[in-house]
C-alpha cells in the first residue's frame, strides 16, 4: 500500500544503522553473493528464529502497522509502504509474496547496494502496485503514461542503464521480471516458470507503446524494433516462489552490474539459492528501528 511519505520514524536507541557502511562492492563476483545467502531448506536458521519471536513480541502482531520511507530514488517517486502482520507471515509460513515485502526488499538493496554510487545511473526500479495486469485491463493508457513518466523521471536515458519491472499478472498471481533498456531497445524477460512473454500479450503492448512514446517525447531515432530477449534462468519447483526468484534475478544482476544481461546468466555449478532467509535477515539486521521500534 503506497501512501505520502512521512517523517522519519524514531528508533529505540535513538540511532539508525548506517547502511552504507554494509555495501557490496559493485560487480562483486556472483556465487561469492550466493554463497552468502542462507537456503530456504532445511531447518530454520537463527536468525529467523529471532526475527520471528521479535515479531511475536511486537504490538505488530496485534494489527500494528509500520510504516516505511523510501524517497524519490527507489521508485521515481516519493512515497511511504505499509508493512503489517500478514506481510511478515508471508516470510514465517513461506507464502506467496505480495507488493509490500516486494518493494521493501527493493528499497533495501537501493539503500544497501546503489545509494551514493554509480549503480544509481545503471538500475531502475517501477513500482509494482502501479504496472500490473489489473491495471493494465482496466486502463492501458493510464499504465503506458505511468511508465513514460518513470522513465522521464531518471534522466536522458542515453547511456545503457536497466528499469526493473517486477510484474504481476493480478489478483496475487505469478511474478515475473521483466528488465528494460531503453538506449538500445531491449527488453530482458525472466520467469522461473516455463514459456515467455507472449503470456502477456497487453504486458508487452504497453511495454513497447511506453518505450516508444519515451523516446518520441525526447525526439530520439528509433534505429530498430524493440528487442525482448527470454533469459534462461532458474525455474522453481513449487507454486509459490515465483516472487522470491523475482527479487533474487534482481539482486544478481545489480551485484553483477552487468546491463547486457546474456541469456545464459546463472549455469548449473553456481547454485542459485532461494533468498527467504535473506529477507528475514535484511529486515530484522539492517531495518529492526523500522519494523520494531
Amino acid at each position: 500500500m503506497l501512501k505520502k511519505a512521512g517523517k522519519d520514524i524514531p528508533t529505540k536507541s535513538g540511532t539508525k544503522t548506517n547502511p552504507k557502511s554494509q555495501k557490496e562492492v559493485p560487480g562483486q563476483m556472483l556465487d561469492k553473493a550466493s554463497k552468502e545467502i542462507p537456503t530456504t531448506s532445511g531447518t530454520k536458521s537463527q536468525i529467523m528464529m529471532r526475527l520471528e519471536k521479535m515479531v511475536e513480541e511486537s504490538d505488530i502482531m496485534h494489527g500494528a502497522i509500520r510504516s516505511v520511507d523510501m524517497d524519490e530514488g527507489v521508485f521515481g517517486i516519493a512515497h511511504s509502504e505499509l508493512i503489517a502482520k500478514e506481510d511478515m507471515q508471508q516470510l514465517f509460513e513461506h507464502e506467496e509474496l505480495g507488493i509490500a515485502v516486494i518493494h521493501t526488499y527493493i528499497w533495501y538493496m537501493y539503500d544497501t547496494l546503489m545509494r551514493g554510487t554509480e549503480l544509481c545511473n545503471r538500475f531502475n526500479f517501477i513500482a509494482a502496485s502501479r504496472i500490473n495486469t489489473t491495471f493494465i485491463t482496466k486502463n492501458p493508457t493510464s499504465v503506458m503514461n505511468e511508465l513514460v513518466d518513470r522513465f522521464m523521471v531518471a534522466g536522458d536515458n542515453t547511456t545503457p542503464s536497466l528499469y526493473f519491472l517486477p510484474f504481476n499478472s493480478g489478483n496475487g498471481g505469478h511474478w515475473v521480471l521483466v528488465d528494460m533498456d531503453l538506449s538500445r531497445l531491449m527488453v530482458y524477460y525472466l520467469d522461473s516458470l516455463p514459456g515467455n512473454w507472449s503470456k502477456y500479450p497487453s504486458m508487452k503492448k504497453t511495454v513497447d507503446a511506453a518505450i516508444l512514446k519515451f523516446r518520441s517525447k525526447k525526439n530520439y531515432r528509433n534505429r530498430k524494433d524493440i528487442t525482448w530477449v527470454r533469459v534462461q534462468c532458474p525455474q522453481q519447483n513449487n507454486s509459490i516462489d515465483c516472487g522470491f526468484f523475482v527479487l533474487r534475478f534482481m539482486r544478481d544482476i545489480i551485484a553483477l552490474n552487468r546491463i547486457d544481461i546474456p541469456k545464459m546468466v546463472w549455469n548449473n555449478n553456481l547454485g542459485f539459492i532461494l533468498i527467504l532467509s535473506d529477507i528475514s535477515s535484511n529486515l530484522l539486521l539492517n531495518h529492526e528501528y523500522v519494523l520494531f521500534s
